[in-house]
């Protein structure tokens, strides 16, 4: 069975995929599994799936999800639920499951060691399928609780991340002109990062569009003056500095 959360909820299985239709149910799943082969106490589970209005008997009605739950993920052949009750909670054991963020991780981590070792081509290839895990917002409509929340934070920055890497394997590729256009997206969805700035500017001034590099620097000059009172990050003031000059180091390698 396999586990995917990069995106809605779901359960894949010979079958196919299943989704859970009952919010709560789908909150204790997700927490459960953000959390694999850890124990999830008893009361991070309810302020998860209750914040701060808890029903009466609490408990049993947790105990009812629980149950529930485990019939959901109930298997012909399964010997054992995946669901396991400890002292303080419960914990989802994977054993021999899978769960999409582990694969992530692993394609991410060879991508990057790919990366270090000079290997951009095998660093594309591993982020691009890293990358392809994902089938939108990470647990997409799930309720927020804290371990929901950050868990989702991480896995965004993580996300980004991958995406800023694969950007650079391209640059050191020289396939500068396949990511201009992404990284305007980028630069437009998040307006704070400055990597993406500077991958961006580098990328225009190899396609020997000068002016339109500067022109983004500009850009990200005045949107982080007018959000945070700051001015650019050092790199990317240095980066400016060398495409005044037209720097030919930054024709080979990444800023």
């Amino acid at each position: 069975m396999r586990y995917e959360i990069l995106g809605r909820l779901r359960v894949v299985d010979d079958e196919g995929a299943t989704s859970l239709t009952a919010r709560k149910m789908e909150t204790l799943l997700a927490v459960l599994l953000g959390r694999a082969d850890q124990v999830v106490t008893t009361d991070q589970l309810i302020t998860e799936i209750w914040g701060d209005r808890p029903p009466q008997r609490v408990n049993a009605a947790l105990h009812v999800y629980i149950s529930q739950l485990r019939k959901f993920l109930d298997r012909p052949g399964r010997r054992a639920s995946p669901i396991v009750t400890r002292p303080q909670g419960y914990l989802l054991h994977l054993g021999e499951d899978t769960l999409d963020v582990n694969d992530f991780q692993r394609k991410v981590n060879r991508g990057r060691e790919a990366a270090q070792r000079g290997r951009h081509e095998e660093a594309v290839a591993q982020f691009e399928a890293a990358l392809a895990l994902w089938r939108g917002r990470a647990l997409n409509d799930v309720q927020d609780g804290p371990i929901l929340y950050w868990y989702v934070t991480w896995l965004e920055e993580a996300r980004l991340e991958c995406v800023e890497m694969l950007n650079d394997a391209y640059l050191m590729l020289s396939r500068h002109r396949e990511v201009v256009g992404r990284l305007y997206v980028l630069t437009g969805e998040h307006p704070l990062r400055e990597s993406f700035y500077r991958q961006l500017m580098l990328a225009l001034f190899r396609s020997e569009r000068q002016a339109d590099a500067l022109k983004v620097y500009q850009h990200a000059r005045e949107r982080l003056n007018a959000e945070l009172g700051l001015e650019p990050c050092r790199p990317l003031r240095e980066l400016q500095g060398a495409i005044l000059r037209g720097d030919e180091l930054l024709k080979h390698t990444v800023a």
